[in-house]
């Protein structure tokens, strides 16, 4: 697999100008629906519990209730919660996403990494979110990092496996993109950003190298694979601008669920006011927007 060197002055450039698009009237609110039924709901703090993911359930289901604003794609959570999840989405098109294989660090032996998987398997997980060791791969143990993630894919068999990349760690966009091809050529089925706990999370840059990676595979492979953007995405401005750069790249084939995700819990919010404005002329009450 040829390394790709990327021109870090043009990738921002570029990015920033695809991602400063106009998008207004009807196109808007579309890609508002799109973007909440893109979104993986999630909630991976120390202090979750049943009750917050049954109510993080619950709003994935009807996010803005008395409207026609759509489900939201998956709810993310820890392994020990997906059974929990399973049962509140039970009847819902709303899958269950679990992390895994030592999230978010990646520090562990493959075997811990595989058990951490099975539990969510067998928990009923249809959507397995891995992290890749960084310190394997940026001290050039690239063969350890295709091998886990090939590892963990035999173990999904037909469910779907994120790959989370930690963006914000490799360094530079060249690493990026070399990050992406292993991940893409070891089996992922999406490539995933960040883990959003650390600093740095996803960029307009790092949306742009993620895309040409997956554009570069399917000429390459004839298949396509997804793409999930995750951390310190908070508002519509910004979820407009990463649809913008997809639609842009890869083309309008990939804004669906089945091919891109973004991984937020506050966002969800943002989208639903400014879909309400686009609809009434006003915002809505807060009130009426479900906690979670």
């Amino acid at each position: 697999m040829k390394r790709v060197c990327v021109d870090a002055v043009m990738l921002e450039s570029r990015a920033n100008e695809l991602a400063a698009r106009s998008i207004k009237g009807e196109t808007k609110r579309a890609w508002i629906d799109l973007a909440i039924s893109c979104i993986d709901l999630t909630t991976l703090e120390g202090r979750d519990s049943p009750g917050r993911v049954r109510s993080l359930c619950a709003k994935a289901r009807t996010p803005l209730p008395g409207s026609d604003a759509p489900s939201v794609a998956a709810v993310c959570v820890y392994p020990n919660f997906v059974g929990i999840a399973r049962r509140a989405l039970d009847g819902s098109d709303v899958r269950v996403a679990s992390v895994a294989a030592a999230f978010p660090a990646g520090q562990s032996e493959l075997a811990v990494k595989l058990a951490d998987t099975e539990q969510a398997l067998n928990a009923g997980a249809d959507e397995i979110d891995m992290v890749i060791d960084r310190g394997a791969f940026l001290s050039g143990d690239e063969h350890r990092v295709a091998a886990e993630i090939h590892a963990i894919k035999g173990r999904c068999g037909d469910r779907h496996l994120k790959v989370i990349l930690e963006t914000g760690e490799l360094g530079s966009y060249t690493a990026i993109r070399r990050a992406c091809d292993l991940a893409l050529e070891a089996g992922a089925d999406t490539i995933k950003s960040s883990t959003g706990k650390i600093g740095t999370n996803a960029t307009f840059p790092t949306a742009l190298a993620m895309c040409d990676s997956l554009a570069a595979f399917f000429r390459r492979a004839g298949v396509r694979r997804g793409l999930k953007l995750a951390g310190g995405i908070r508002n519509t401005k910004q979820a407009l601008g990463y649809l913008a750069i997809l639609n842009e790249t890869l083309g309008e084939s990939w804004l669906e669920p089945g091919s891109f995700r973004i991984g937020a819990s506050a966002l969800l919010d943002d989208l639903l006011l400014q879909r309400e404005r686009i609809r009434t002329g006003h915002y809505t009450r807060p009130e009426r927007i479900p906690k979670d």
